[in-house]
């Protein structure tokens, strides 16, 4: 999954890309507010968190204009005050979660996942399709109760196509969910985690559950 954080305290920041991103969340940075309104309005995040005073433009803000453009991506801002109007006031302008400074990454981490179940419909932290499953909390994948080893990378694009069976995902649609804004869209890094995705899900099974649909894109499916 894919995730904005607009933080201008760089060891906050720096911290939050390492961590999320061994939790294999793709993470997309910036330090200042005009720029990552821009980057939220241009890319399409499963989770965006926002610090609250930045340069340019406020995290407040940010999540009003955000809002009043139609976009219900989910909200989490960082708050170094912890009074109740504030937070009343940020929820009011759109937030959907709120989280005072200093905070543990690991509530952090729950609230994100939280907020990514209440959408459309609720998502397991365990997906499950035939005999693969996959273990979001630990992980870990299984197909036929043999564990499959996947690079972080591997794992986000399974979990992504895991999350939309039998869906048609187009290359580009790949791209802005599974990489960061720093993946060249001209590399064939898709075309490639896609092969060795289906060597090591696909290779052994009596069904090939990675498919490619020419032209258009990949699909997974059980049929």
């Amino acid at each position: 999954m894919r995730v904005l954080v607009v933080e201008d305290e760089k060891g906050i920041l720096d911290f939050l890309k390492i961590s999320l991103e061994a939790e294999c969340f793709a993470v997309d940075t910036t330090e200042d507010g005009i720029k990552g309104l821009a980057m939220a309005r241009a890319n399409n995040y499963d989770v965006i968190i926002l610090d609250n005073m930045l340069p340019g433009k406020t995290g407040q803000e940010i999540c009003q204009d955000l809002r009043k453009d139609g976009n219900i991506v989910p909200i989490i801002m960082l708050s170094v005050k912890a009074d109740s109007m504030t937070k009343v006031d940020l929820l009011n302008a759109g937030a959907d979660d709120y989280l005072t400074k200093p905070f543990s990454f690991y509530e952090l981490l729950a609230r994100i996942r939280a907020l990514m179940r209440r959408p459309k419909k609720i998502e397991s932290e365990m997906i499950q399709m035939g005999d693969l499953t996959l273990d979001i909390k630990k992980h870990k994948v299984t197909r036929s109760n043999r564990e499959i080893h996947l690079t972080r990378k591997e794992f986000t694009l399974l979990e992504y196509l895991m999350r939309n069976p039998g869906v048609v995902m187009s290359r580009g649609m790949i791209m802005e969910h599974v990489w960061d804004v720093n993946a060249d869209p001209f590399s064939n890094t898709v075309e490639s985690h896609i092969l060795n995705l289906r060597r090591k899900v696909d290779t052994g099974f009596e069904k090939n559950m990675i498919r490619t649909i020419s032209g258009r894109g990949y699909k997974i499916d059980i049929n």
